[in-house]
């Protein structure tokens, strides 16, 4: 009798919005409750040092890519960016076809996927951007809120095939071009900000039980695994969640938060205002949502027999933001090329496949690609990848994760101008491109990076900023008009 050929795992990978490293119980908050995330974690591979690019558009791009964000000219959010043509190259928002994304192999390999919440990837108006001749003279923009007309454009075919569905997902709930779910008329200023029934976004269809687009986004996803049960399947859960506006969760869990004693460590709850507190408190019941819909998602996965065959992800796409949380063990937040703005939460659970333990190597978003494909055994992808993937330390710690340099590249300035980064080992170097100002960080000894040591440590500002010219070099990266170096 021949053998049943082994079922390929299903994946669940769900990106949390603007969750901060420290904004989680199982990486020392005492302020905001995660509960069901502490527990997943001390069965979890759960990576100390995470990171991702300061803002969403280029994360979430390197997520789904795996591709540097000089390869896809997505550099951050495009209506963030700061200053003109002479100081940015002006970052892209539609990610065109020529860059594959993840779910399009893995649907040729037989999954089923889904894409449920923040999309991100593409723009308003993508065919008229991607006739555009790149360097553009100023800065993209997108509609107001409560403008509607690019909906209907958006349905067709020809802008579709930069949606979801267009892109190896079967079904899409939630993913427009925007960056919240504030669509409506007021966007922040309306009463739902998009969080609460009726949604204001035209992809997701009314239901009569609608009420808090966590929960609905969660129920969704829970949905689509009863109806693909048999396998494998994709379950690319992005929330909106826990990105502004703010809103609370439910007048309970705010007054929970308002009374709840203030983690002095990280400054987590620590307000100048009332005003201020009662959005942090807002914000942490909107992380405590978000915990409670992952249990949701473990625990039904559970009940039917699928957690030993689904490989679960969790992170999320940049530092916190600095209006609604706090860490003051970290350097700055969103925005910034510091700790706060790039390192996140991260754990990877896999029953009797991954070792649960905590790790010090360095991961990034860039891996995801290669370890999606290497989970589902796809050995035949043949697009470029910048990443490495992480299976290779689900058991144990790798000599290639522990040696490999990382490497970022900002062409379009927002909180602080245009830069190139390498970290490698203990250390983090800087370079500022306007100025070629160095900044040298040991995160090991200086977590805070309150000590610039690139003069101090001259051997090692020079070895690394070797190694960051050739990566620049070797790729051929493009640098912003005012930059003072050659390459």
């Amino acid at each position: 009798m021949k053998k049943e050929k082994a079922r390929k795992p299903n994946i669940v990978f769900i990106l949390v919005d603007d969750l901060g490293y420290a904004d989680v119980g199982f990486n020392g908050s005492k302020f905001f409750e995660t509960p069901n995330l502490d527990a997943l974690s001390k069965k979890s591979l759960v990576l100390n040092n995470a990171y991702m690019y300061p803002t969403c558009s280029p994360s979430r791009t390197a997520i789904f890519t795996g591709k540097q964000s000089f390869r896809t000219g997505v550099y951050t959010v495009p209506v963030l960016e700061k200053g003109t043509d002479k100081e940015n190259i002006f970052s892209r928002w539609t990610v065109g076809k020529e860059h594959p994304i993840y779910a399009e192999p893995l649907a040729e390999a037989g999954y089923k996927s889904i894409h449920l919440g923040k999309w991100h990837i593409v723009g308003p108006n993508p065919k008229e951007e991607l006739k555009m001749h790149f360097p553009i003279k100023q800065k993209l923009t997108q509609p107001d809120p409560g403008v509607y007309d690019w909906a209907e454009v958006h349905k067709l075919p020809e802008v579709q095939q930069y949606y979801p569905k267009g892109r190896g997902f079967i079904k899409n709930v939630g993913g427009t071009y925007r960056g919240d779910p504030a669509l409506e008329v007021n966007g922040y200023k309306s009463v739902s900000g998009g969080y609460w029934a009726p949604f204001s976004n035209p992809f997701i269809e009314k239901k009569p039980n609608d009420n808090w687009l966590t929960d609905r986004l969660t129920d969704d996803a829970i949905e689509f695994i009863g109806e693909h049960k048999d396998g494998p399947f994709l379950i690319n859960l992005n929330f909106y969640a826990v990105h502004r506006p703010i809103r609370a969760r439910s007048e309970e869990l705010l007054q929970k938060y308002l009374t709840k004693p203030v983690d002095s460590v990280t400054g987590q709850g620590i307000a100048a205002n009332e005003k201020i507190k009662e959005k942090m408190a807002g914000y942490a019941s909107m992380v405590e949502s978000v915990d409670d819909n992952i249990g949701r998602v473990v625990d039904y996965l559970n009940k039917n027999g699928l957690r030993e065959n689904t490989l679960i992800i969790v992170t999320s796409d940049n530092g916190q933001n600095g209006n609604t949380s706090s860490n003051k063990l970290l350097r700055d937040s969103k925005g910034y090329i510091y700790e706060g703005g790039i390192k996140v939460p991260m754990l990877i659970n896999w029953p009797n496949k991954v070792t649960p333990r905590r790790s010090d190597v360095a991961v990034t978003c860039l891996d995801i690609f290669p370890t999606l494909m290497d989970v589902a055994g796809i050995k035949d992808y043949n697009g470029i990848l910048d990443g490495n993937s992480v299976t290779e330390i689900f058991e144990k710690d790798s000599k290639l994760f522990i040696e490999r340099p990382l490497f970022w590249q900002i062409n379009s300035q927002w909180k602080h101008g245009t830069c190139s980064v390498i970290r490698k080992g203990n250390y983090k170097l800087i370079q500022f491109l306007a100025t070629g100002k160095l900044e040298l960080y040991n995160l090991v000894n200086d977590v805070t990076e309150s000590d610039n040591i690139a003069k101090k440590e001259e051997e090692i500002t020079k070895k690394m900023l070797a190694e960051l010219v050739q990566w620049r070099k070797a790729n051929k990266v493009p640098l912003p008009p005012n930059s003072v170096l050659e390459i």
